[in-house]
């Protein structure tokens, strides 16, 4: 992921953010439903189309009541009020009497709003209003910071009777336009604004329907307003029913496991290939490989059908061809793909990027692990070559490192300069602080590769491919001694975060050695002193794991990758720790995120500061992350099959539960619509004094035979 920026853009006043998105358009406003900071707008395919977009009754803007956006996702409402206004004469209409309600939703590439206006004062009001607007057409890689040498052309606005057309002919030619249509005529119309007049009777209703796309050929109107709701609820609610679902005891853990589901269900789109989550608005609302692979697996448990849809549309996509410039070499698996104006013109190497040495290890454990989970051989199947290929890349990239390890090095300097998942220029240093000179291995890394031989000799086995097998699984032996030869800081009792290109130890506590635990590289005795580290006080600020230790050269709380806490980050060290130690060492971890849920309203963000928790006072936000991001929605998925101790075998038909632990303040938790093989299982997990059962309680499948083994 390309590291976000560091700082974000200016706003009036504190007013929260919200965001909507359908498919590759997405809206970030304020709670008045105002477009006027800096980073703000709605967006398609990478491009702002609307940077500006205020709304003014009576020249002011109007008084905020509240906003929020519905439990699914779909409808962002404001409830606003007028400020004094002039009436017939020379009487004035005081304020707080004219109730703005401003609704909206984002339905096939368009934004759709309703403007409903009603007169509390009783007696007759004139409510002038006017919608100030435009659209930059800015790249997403300028709102975020970087700076241009040229642009293309903003054309002169096309005015209408009820609408206005903005244009922007690019620098490689592409007319992007900005189409704002009214169901009601403006009784101004300029390049920039609409100037509106309503005549409100006491107790009057008026309405007005506003669409803004980069076309919009049909003219608003409440039907059209509420057919484009319904479907899009329809939509939704068919992604929000994949796959198994949970609910608990506690009212409020329902909440954030509901919001998760939701912000996944509203980050996913359904592509030719299947289901894809994009990374995470407003930065990466595009296809990410990391991301989504592991987004897949903190659901896989529950949802098998994301996991297929995230290898389908990898393999598709996979590279072929070497090119420097987009660090693709045969066999790698995409790291990001942008649509705009900037990546089309090779501006920036991102329009499908490759620099990403995790995301080829990673796409072949995400295949081994979708086949044990679902019992699917035939999507293994299809996808096989791609696997071979992607194997293929991580085997050759061993033989040719000077250490012996999967490292990296961009090719050119437009690249990332460091290509794990902590890819801030500064994220991989020495104990002194020093950068490291590459190739550079980094550790978790290394852990990853080890699990992607060990699935290839396992779907091999399975597919009688005994010498192929073979070889993968020694080749895995082999490397997991080398890591724990190289890699091993005895001094330190841990792990160094990376190698660098004269196989020199970063002897830095971080936590990526968390991901080698889930690997499953170490044995017993270092993983127990791994998991003492990260759940003591120099990682674990109360709110979750820190990324870098307390004390360690360049930590800050307040950075991106150096001491801050990433939900995600936490979730898999949790998952690690519990693959050694059994669920009851992570319990607590899930607590503490669940409570940093609940002070960011059940919504986890991508990271947030690594302050050490204190008395009545929540954890600290970082100013520009992306929230909802897909890893940190999926994080309490992950959090919980690790604290339950389940594990399915689609093939064998099984589900394990091994000693389930529930997190403090829960009594129970349900499991219903869990698929096990071509069965459905519901499953209780129940307190019962000081150990957790769980107790099938129900298959589809009357003549199903499916084992529910619990330790």
């Amino acid at each position: 992921m390309t590291a976000a920026p560091e700082s974000g853009g200016e706003r009036r006043g504190l007013l929260p953010r919200f965001t909507l998105k359908d498919a590759d358009t997405f809206l970030l406003a304020d709670a008045l439903g105002d477009i006027q900071a800096s980073d703000d707008g709605l967006f398609t395919a990478d491009t702002r189309i609307l940077s500006r977009y205020e709304m003014e009754v009576a020249e002011k803007r109007p008084s905020l009541l509240g906003a929020a956006i519905s439990q699914d996702n779909t409808l962002f409402t404001s409830h606003l009020t007028n400020r004094p206004l002039r009436a017939l004469g020379e009487r004035v209409i005081p304020q707080g009497v004219i109730h703005i309600e401003r609704s909206r939703f984002l339905w096939q590439g368009a934004l759709h709003e309703r403007l409903r206006l009603t007169n509390f004062s009783g007696e007759t009001a004139t409510v002038p209003l006017k919608l100030v607007f435009e659209a930059d057409f800015a790249d997403i890689f300028e709102v975020q910071g970087h700076r241009r040498s040229k642009r293309g052309d903003l054309l002169e606005p096309e005015l209408y009777a009820d609408s206005v057309r903005l244009a922007y002919r690019g620098l490689d030619e592409r007319l992007r336009t900005t189409q704002l249509r009214f169901s009601v005529p403006p009784v101004a119309l300029a390049a920039h604004e609409a100037a509106f007049s309503f005549d409100l009777p006491s107790d009057g209703v008026a309405e007005m329907f506003i669409e803004i796309g980069a076309s919009c050929d049909a003219a608003p109107s409440q039907q059209r307003f509420e057919a484009g709701l319904y479907a899009l609820s329809q939509s939704m609610h068919e992604r929000l029913k994949r796959g198994g679902s949970l609910s608990s005891s506690g009212r409020l853990f329902n909440e954030w496991i509901d919001q998760s589901r939701s912000d996944l269900a509203l980050l996913t789109t359904v592509l030719p290939t299947g289901p894809y989550p994009d990374a995470g608005i407003p930065w990466f609302a595009t296809q990410f490989g990391r991301d989504a692979i592991i987004t897949a697996l903190q659901t896989l448990w529950l949802n098998p059908a994301l996991a297929a849809g995230v290898l389908r549309f990898l393999a598709r996509t996979q590279a072929h061809e070497e090119s420097a410039f987009r660090d693709a070499e045969p066999g790698k698996i995409m790291h990001e793909m942008r649509r705009g104006e900037m990546a089309l013109l090779r501006e920036v190497p991102f329009g499908q990027y490759y620099g990403g040495v995790d995301t080829t290890p990673l796409f072949v454990m995400l295949a081994g692990a979708y086949e044990e989970r679902s019992g699917d051989l035939q999507l293994v199947d299809e996808i096989w070559e791609h696997l071979l290929a992607a194997v293929g890349w991580i085997e050759r990239r061993l033989d040719r490192s000077a250490t012996g390890f999967l490292d990296y090095a961009r090719g050119t300097e437009s690249g990332l300069a460091n290509q794990g998942w902590k890819d801030s220029h500064d994220s991989i240093f020495h104990a002194d602080g020093r950068l490291p000179r590459g190739p550079i291995a980094v550790v978790e890394v290394q852990g990853y590769a080890y699990a992607a031989l060990l699935s290839m000799a396992t779907l091999a086995d399975r597919r009688g491919k005994s010498d192929q097998s073979r070889a993968w699984r020694e080749r895995a032996e082999r490397l997991a001694a080398s890591i724990e030869g190289r890699f091993w800081i005895e001094e330190m009792k841990f792990y160094a975060i990376a190698l660098d290109g004269e196989g020199q130890p970063c002897k830095v506590r971080a936590s990526n050695p968390g991901h080698l635990l889930f690997c499953g590289v170490p044995g017993r005795q270092r993983a127990l002193l791994v998991a003492q580290q990260l759940l003591s006080a120099g990682f674990r600020t109360g709110w979750g794991i820190r990324t870098l230790a307390e004390g360690q050269a360049r930590y800050n709380p307040m950075s991106y990758h150096n001491g801050a806490v990433w939900p995600h980050d936490s979730a898999l060290c949790a998952a690690g720790i519990a693959r050694y130690f059994g669920s009851a060492r992570v319990a607590p971890l899930l607590s503490e995120l669940f409570q940093a849920a609940n002070q960011f309203g059940m919504r986890l963000p991508e990271l947030f500061c690594g302050f050490d928790r204190r008395a009545g006072q929540g954890p600290t936000p970082y100013p520009v992350a992306c929230l909802p991001q897909a890893w940190a929605s999926g994080a309490v998925f992950m959090l919980l099959q690790a604290c339950l101790g389940v594990r399915i075998d689609g093939r064998r038909r099984e589900v394990h539960a091994d000693h389930p632990s529930l997190p403090g303040g829960l009594e129970s938790l349900s499991v219903v619509d869990l698929s096990v093989g071509d069965a459905t299982v519901a499953l209780m997990f129940k307190r019962v004094d000081e150990d957790v059962v769980v107790v099938p309680e129900r298959v589809s499948d009357s003549h199903a035979h499916i084992l529910v083994h619990c330790n």
